[in-house]
């Protein structure tokens, strides 16, 4: 599972292996830096170069990218939202699924509390995958946070998903 915490200058990407009850793995974890210098085109290609990279790599079964939510700064709230349909359009050429977290999920998954802070996080995603020392910047814990709580979540959405659409299909047909 490929996570992916969206950002213009900092891009946290990380991959876990696992599935729900069962230890997960750390496989990679990385920041793909942009210049907050160069022009926007630039620094999405260059996201898009290093997220291609990592998938090329490492194969995933799937990508989770955070959910971009409101903020008061317009500017920031649109490089976020950038930086993640990058990730999303790298996840579609390679046919891997899409799932699309927000961040109070993610909190909560990780560490049972959906408004707990920065260094809980770190800290939770170091305990889960038995880290000896906490993934940093901020950006890369966040981005492991993303791939474990949809490793244990996206399978519960999935069947969630299917079962809906079942019974839609159903109630077309008159079943």
């Amino acid at each position: 599972m490929l996570g992916v915490d969206p950002g213009l200058t900092r891009c946290g990407v990380g991959v876990v292996d696992g599935s729900p009850g069962m230890p997960l793995k750390l496989v990679t974890v990385d920041v793909i830096r942009t210049s907050p210098d160069a022009d926007i085109a630039t620094r999405l290609l260059g996201i898009e170069e290093g997220i291609e990279a990592v998938i090329q790599a490492v194969k995933p079964d799937a990508v989770a990218v955070e959910r971009v939510f409101s903020q008061h700064n317009v500017r920031t709230v649109m490089g976020t939202a950038q930086a993640g349909a990058v990730a999303i359009v790298c996840a579609a050429r390679h046919g891997l699924p899409v799932a699309l977290h927000t961040p109070s999920e993610v909190k909560a998954a990780v560490s049972g509390n959906g408004r707990a802070d920065k260094a809980q996080v770190t800290m939770m995603v170091t305990r889960l995958l038995r880290l000896d020392t906490p993934p940093k910047p901020a950006d890369a814990a966040d981005a492991l946070a993303l791939a474990i709580c949809h490793v244990w979540r996206g399978g519960a959405q999935a069947r969630l998903a299917a079962a809906a659409a079942r019974t839609t299909s159903q109630r077309g047909t008159g079943s």
